[in-house]
């Protein structure tokens, strides 16, 4: 898969790549008017853009009120890209790690803070930080703070901006059709790991699949890890 997956601006509908995403949502004449539509108490704004560490075709722009804690923030991350069997998560910013639970018992560096903090008292802009849930089978995120506004407060504390497309996978048997499964085991035998179901029902017999290994193909860097079979409160 490529590296620079397009996705659609959530206010004038227009597709943009991952790298021209922030600057033409700084410069939308839809968002500008939806903002100036606003009324009511002022509060800030952070903009963030949220990938995974490796699979770059994964990536999500939001906009997250400044009074929200990392709490909310992880509880959307799992949500909308990784949440499969409840596994623990932890935040690393500027070297410090904020645990969903954080332990008394910690042997390795400073002690880890808890969540439950607003993200204006440790968020600035430019700033880079990394998200990880599940320490065993790991999804390792990175997120950038693009930028920060002061604006009327809206009805959505957290908004998706915009989010990159379904990356349209095809199918190893027939090369023709888009994949619908994945099978982890199969990729990691070194075996062709993406299946359409026409050729599930047409040559089960000549393909080498159990179904029990069976995952969804979505739209989600977490594909085929763990439990993970998609979002149900975020459809791709």
């Amino acid at each position: 898969m490529g590296k620079n997956t397009k996705g659609k601006c959530r206010f004038c509908n227009k597709e943009f790549s991952r790298v021209s995403i922030i600057r033409h949502l700084s410069s939308c004449k839809a968002r500008k008017n939806e903002l100036e539509s606003n009324h009511g108490k002022k509060t800030g704004y952070y903009e963030l853009f949220i990938t995974d560490k490796y699979l770059k075709d994964y990536w999500l722009v939001i906009e997250i009120d400044e009074t929200l804690k990392l709490k909310d923030l992880d509880q959307f991350i799992r949500d909308i890209w990784v949440e499969c069997c409840g596994h623990l998560s932890s935040f690393t910013i500027n070297g410090q790690s904020y645990d969903v639970s954080p332990s008394e018992d910690y042997f390795w560096g400073p002690p880890p803070k808890n969540m439950n903090i607003q993200l204006k008292k440790i968020l600035n802009v430019g700033q880079k930080f990394e998200y990880m849930y599940d320490f065993g089978s790991a999804t390792e995120l990175v997120l950038s703070v693009k930028g920060y506004r002061e604006g009327y407060s809206q009805k959505d504390k957290l908004i998706i901006l915009a989010r990159n497309n379904p990356p349209e996978i095809i199918c190893n048997f027939c090369n023709n059709n888009f994949a619908n499964y994945f099978d982890p085991e199969a990729e990691y035998f070194d075996r062709k790991p993406f299946i359409c179901t026409e050729c599930i029902e047409n040559n089960q017999e000549k393909i080498d699949y159990d179904e029990i290994y069976l995952y969804p193909v979505c739209n989600s860097p977490r594909m085929g890890v763990c439990g993970y079979e998609g979002s149900t409160e975020y459809p791709d």
